[in-house]
């Protein structure tokens, strides 16, 4: 029952978003008592940490299999990044403007107890990158990582990119993917180059 009940607590959090859900919008599909929720959860807060947990669990496992895929470094660095923003912009709006709003310590510990993880399954495809002549070999992983993250969380953490009245696609396009492009010797941007052209 408690895998059930945070699964369709999932759902609804992220159809409708966070503030607006009462334990009783929570279960009114699975039919059950309030009591019954209480039951495993302290608190919709202590339900919501679990549902997160499942959340960034299912991305950490797509990025998984983004990193076993065939492609160049370049291009893995780019559609794990990708592939995020799109997850990110993708659910209701609500839903992460109220995370990032009201429960931003819920938010941080969900995404710090992967991001530890996803940064060391980074570290090779950068060096990866750097070896096999896609990156530039004065490049220093961790700090082009930290630099990458830094300006994926200026676009998903914040109402920021409205005021360019543009998309957050734009904004990746003119922040993370100029910053790796800055990364690329001619050999990198030229996998760029051909998968622009294939699309």
């Amino acid at each position: 029952m408690k895998e059930k009940i945070i699964e369709v607590a999932l759902a609804r959090f992220l159809q409708y978003g966070i503030r607006s859900m009462t334990i009783n919008k929570l279960v009114e599909p699975l039919g059950i008592s309030t009591k019954t929720v209480y039951k495993y959860f302290k608190s919709k807060e202590e339900l919501l940490k679990e549902c997160l947990s499942v959340l960034y669990t299912g991305l950490y496992n797509e990025f998984i299999a983004i990193l076993k895929s065939n492609e160049n470094p370049v291009l893995i660095l780019l559609a794990i990044f990708r592939g995020s923003l799109g997850k990110d912009f993708g659910m209701n709006r609500n839903f992460f403007h109220d995370l990032n709003h009201y429960y931003p310590s819920l938010q941080n510990a969900a995404i710090g107890s992967r991001k530890g993880r996803l940064g060391q399954l980074l570290m090779p495809v950068l060096n990866k990158g750097v070896t096999d002549g896609y990156f530039n070999s004065d490049l220093r992983p961790e700090i082009a990582m930290a630099g990458i993250e830094v300006l994926y969380a200026s676009i998903t953490r914040s109402d920021r990119y409205k005021q360019f009245k543009t998309s957050p696609g734009v904004l990746f396009n003119n922040l993370v993917e100029v910053f790796v492009r800055g990364m690329c010797t001619e050999k990198g941007l030229r996998e760029i180059q051909n998968r622009q052209t294939k699309r």
